[in-house]
């Protein structure tokens, strides 16, 4: 399907609704308030600080949305005075976005909207994100999902429409070691190494891992730190403020994009092209299966992990693992769209 027509199913879905968008500046929920803010009825932007956002979070979430030109709202809380919270559990990024997502319930009710909607794409299916459980469990509305956008469609569809978005909205808890408290201290500590990061790379797309003290370094632009001067000059300023041991990851931050599926040739059935992904999480089965009847014949067995989905001539096996394999299909293109359609309906274990 073409970008053009990703955005027209995304109108379609805002269209004359009273919405609140849950709105960090990232490249999502950009594109979702410019599109509520054209054919919304009424649309409201909250930004909510957590307390652990970069600097510059709000006040770039201020900027963009008066650009768009849709009402805005800024919503600040400490998080690091909840215990659920500051002890950084496997699970913290659930008890994160419950939080955020029940004061904007809050605000959803004084000013009786229709719906809550936000930046979820297809691609964080794909990826370890148990907030997005939040999701259903609050009727939280995810139109990009509804429109099978990706996350490189999305920024592709912002550069048609020439809208820019902030690339540094992530919470910098997430550059802690999970189990690892979440302290004031760990935080400024990023803090300031991702903001030297900057200074030195020229953008925003830097991150700053803390792993028990070590700071493991990612940035989209290697060559700008490959200096013996510049090196040694981040060995010294980052051990000056506690870190143990400074490392540079030279995978490139941000930089490649990952193949939805995976191509798995069927032996001795040339008919049958086979294509599978891993997803990194396990997948609660009986709730995945409930969802699924919604598309098509289900077969389903709780015990052994395993759920079979037939939907218009094509199998999927879905196993508690996390694995996902497809079979007859027509091409790569024909089992992409088939995991877009089918991934919104997946249930994790938390």
């Amino acid at each position: 399907m073409e970008i053009k027509e990703k955005l027209e199913i995304l109108k379609k879905y805002l269209k004359d609704k009273k919405v609140l968008v849950a709105f960090s500046g990232g490249a999502d929920s950009t594109l979702v308030a410019h599109a509520a803010h054209e054919v919304s009825k009424e649309a409201l932007a909250v930004t909510l600080d957590n307390g652990v956002m970069p600097p510059e979070f709000t006040k770039n979430a201020e900027e963009l949305a008066e650009k768009i030109g849709i009402p805005h709202k800024v919503v600040k809380e400490d998080f690091m005075l909840d215990e659920a919270f500051s002890s950084n559990p496997p699970k913290r990024c659930y008890v994160c976005k419950n939080r955020m997502y029940t004061r904007l319930k809050e605000i959803f009710e004084e000013g009786n909207f229709d719906e809550i909607v936000d930046g979820t794409n297809i691609s964080d299916f794909m990826e370890d994100r148990p907030g997005i459980m939040v999701n259903y469990d609050k009727n939280i509305g995810s139109p990009l999902v509804k429109a099978g956008f990706t996350a490189e469609e999305v920024r592709e569809a912002l550069e048609i429409l020439n809208i820019s978005y902030s690339s540094s909205t992530t919470c910098l808890a997430t550059r802690i070691s999970k189990n690892s408290p979440i302290t004031p201290k760990k935080i400024n500590r990023i803090n300031y190494a991702e903001s030297l990061l900057k200074g030195l790379t020229g953008t925003d797309v830097v991150r700053v891992r803390d792993e028990d003290g070590d700071a493991r370094i990612e940035v989209s632009n290697l060559e700008k730190l490959l200096n013996k001067g510049i090196l040694k000059h981040l060995d010294s300023e980052l051990k000056a403020v506690g870190f143990k041991r400074v490392t540079l990851d030279i995978s490139t931050y941000g930089g490649s994009k990952k193949d939805l599926v995976i191509y798995k040739p069927c032996k001795n059935e040339k008919n049958r092209i086979m294509f599978e992904t891993e997803l990194p999480y396990q997948i609660n089965i009986e709730k995945t299966c409930s969802e699924l009847k919604k598309l098509g014949t289900v077969k389903c067995s709780v015990k052994m992990g395993i759920a079979m989905l037939k939907i218009s001539g094509r199998n999927v096996t879905f196993f508690k693992s996390g694995k996902i394999v497809a079979r007859q299909v027509v091409n790569r293109e024909d089992a992409e769209k088939l995991l877009i359609e089918i991934l919104p309906s997946i249930r994790r274990l938390l």
